[in-house]
This record gives structure tokens, sequence and C-alpha cells, in this order.
């Protein structure tokens, strides 16, 4: 199989159904902490996608969803196209609250795709999505992750080269505290500098990292990988050091990363994924402490790779030896903090 950089491994649930897994800890309650939703010519992840992998075995009670320009307006000024996401998900969330799609409260958070270069304007624009949304949005994305090389590319969008240091885009993210709302950055290792001296300049925000910071594997990068591990854990460490940052742990189930497995016969193991994330699991996990690190399924992105059962049971061979109290860090309870989500009874 070819597998092609951008955006995305295409999904092949013929090929996902070749590995079957039991599940693992099948008790442990799990935030995911990162989604989409879409219908697209690529493929169709809505409602009955979703919840087909939500009911496949593990305890999942809550979900963020993450802008990926799905149902945007189609008419209307251009800033205020990105509210049309945020009602798409508060739908989605809806019909999951009324349980004719199993237990889990899916879309209790969203992060929206608000334009933070729009100034004066952007106001208007959040304050009309917090109320679309019923009080769910919880933070705002706008595309960042930029490389020189046109052989890494991991979304159909790239952005200015130094959006993070243009001060229009700076005085927006600052806006996000007047609102309460966090910032999530998906942004590649040669980007991490950036991305520090910019979390330096508002620290009243909460800065979420996207997809254990991005370590590229692919392009200019491809094979030298422990000289991208080196200059990934130094730029990590430095965004470590603010006590305004977050990480999630995910997302290398996009082909970005450099690992080959879609190209096999048959996907992997949960046994294999946990090998191949363990130094950037328990790298983030010395960098930033559980209470700040997230677990993410970033699906249906990285679904290209491996499925929803087989992913979350790696990550809980990942944190296999920690505490009861670490692994409801990692699974549930830092997620729920950074987004303000309401976990319940057991769920705590």
């Amino acid at each position: 199989m070819q597998i092609v950089h951008a955006p995305h491994v295409p999904v092949r649930e013929d090929w996902l159904a070749l590995r079957e897994e039991p599940i693992l800890e099948p008790e442990l309650p799990i935030v995911d902490a990162h989604h989409h939703l879409w219908d697209r010519q690529t493929g169709r992840y809505l409602t009955d996608e979703f919840a087909k992998d939500l009911q496949s075995g593990h305890r999942v009670v809550s979900t963020v969803y993450v802008q990926c320009r799905s149902m945007l307006r189609a008419d209307g000024p251009d800033s205020m196209k990105p509210v049309g996401e945020v009602e798409f998900a508060t739908g989605v969330a809806a019909m999951f609250a009324s349980g004719g799609y199993g237990r889990t409260r899916s879309c209790e958070g969203m992060v929206s795709g608000a334009d933070l270069t729009l100034g004066d304007a952007l106001e208007a624009v959040l304050e009309t999505m917090i109320d679309v949304s019923g009080g769910r949005l919880r933070g705002v994305r706008n595309p960042l992750a930029w490389h020189a090389s046109p052989e890494v590319r991991s979304s159909p969008v790239t952005p200015p080269r130094d959006l993070m240091r243009d001060p229009g885009f700076r005085n927006g993210v600052k806006a996000l505290a007047r609102f309460g709302l966090s910032l999530d950055a998906w942004v590649y290792h040669t980007q991490l500098s950036e991305l520090y001296e910019l979390a330096c300049v508002v620290p009243d925000v909460t800065v979420v990292i996207d997809h254990f910071g991005g370590p590229v594997g692919v392009g200019p990068h491809e094979g030298e990988r422990a000289q991208v591990f080196a200059d990934w854990k130094r730029g990590l460490a430095r965004l470590a050091s603010l006590p305004n940052t977050r990480i999630k742990l995910g997302g290398a189930g996009m082909s970005v990363f450099g690992f080959d497995f879609a190209r096999r016969d048959v996907p992997p193991s949960s046994e294999e994924l946990a090998a191949a994330w363990r130094p950037y699991f328990e790298t983030c996990v010395e960098l930033f402490g559980v209470e700040r690190c997230m677990f993410e399924s970033n699906f249906p992105v990285d679904k290209g790779m491996f499925s929803y059962v087989v992913l979350w049971n790696a990550f809980k061979r990942l944190a296999g030896s920690m505490s009861a109290d670490e692994k409801t860090a990692l699974f549930s309870k830092t997620a729920a903090a950074t987004y303000r989500l309401q976990l319940h009874g057991d769920e705590r």
C-alpha cells in the first residue's frame, strides 16, 4: 500500500477487522480528550460511526470535540462560518444525551476554530460560539502546523509560516483568557520553540499541546528518529517548564510521525503500538507529570492505522505499571480538569 502523507491514511474497516483483542481494564473510566466528526469525500465519521467505536468495549464516559473545519456555515461573513461547526457538535452532543447512542457524554467539551487574527471582531464570534454550544465551548484551535518541506503535511490547510509570532494572532490568544478558554496547538517538533515563545506571553491561557508535540518522521526527518527525538525532547522540556501548558498523548496514527503500521498485511497489536510509543509517553510523563498529560484518540484520523479497541489497549499497556491515581489522571482527570468536564461518582 502507498501511504499518502497528506492529509490522512484512509480507514479500511475490513483491514482493521483482522486484529481483535480483548478489552484490558474494561472498568477504567476514559475521557477521550480529542476527536473529530465529519462527512467528506474521503470518508464519513458521524454519530453512528463514533457511537460504534465508543461502544466497542472501553468505558469512555466523556469526549472532547476538536475543530476540523466540519460543517462550516455556507453563508454569512467568513468570521462566523466556523460557528456552524460548533452548532453541529452541539447537535451531536444532544443526540448522545438522548441515550440513544450509548452512555458516553459525547462532545461534552468543544474546541472551536474561531479565527484568532480577527482583532475586535473576535469577541462577537466567541460570544456566539459559547451561546450556541450551550456552554460546552472550552477552547479554540487554529491551524499552526507548518514545515518547509512539502513532504511534511498533516492537514489540507497550511497556515502562514510565522503565525504564532504574529501580533494579531497573539492578541487573539490573549483574548481567550477573558472567556476562560484554552488554546489547543498542533505543531511539529520543529515549531516547539515558537510555541514556547507564545505560551510565555499568554500566562493566563492554558496551552494544550496536541499529538505528543509532533515528532516528525517523514520527509527530511525520515531515518533520523534519534535526532528528532533529542530535538523534540529539548523543545518539550522548555514548554513543560511553563505552568500553563498541558500535553495530549496520541495522534501517532498520522503518517507524518513516520510509523509504518498501515503498510502491514495485518493491523498492529496494542503491544506493538505501546512499544513504539513508549519513549514518547515516558518522556512526556517525566517532563509534565501525569497531572498535565491526557490520552486522546484523534479519531477518525488515526483510525487508518488501528482500531479504537487496540488504541486504548495500547494506552493501558503504557500506563500498566502506574498507580490507580496516576491512571485516573492520564485517562480522565487531567482532561476533565483542563476542559472543565464533570466526572460523576465512580468516574473520578
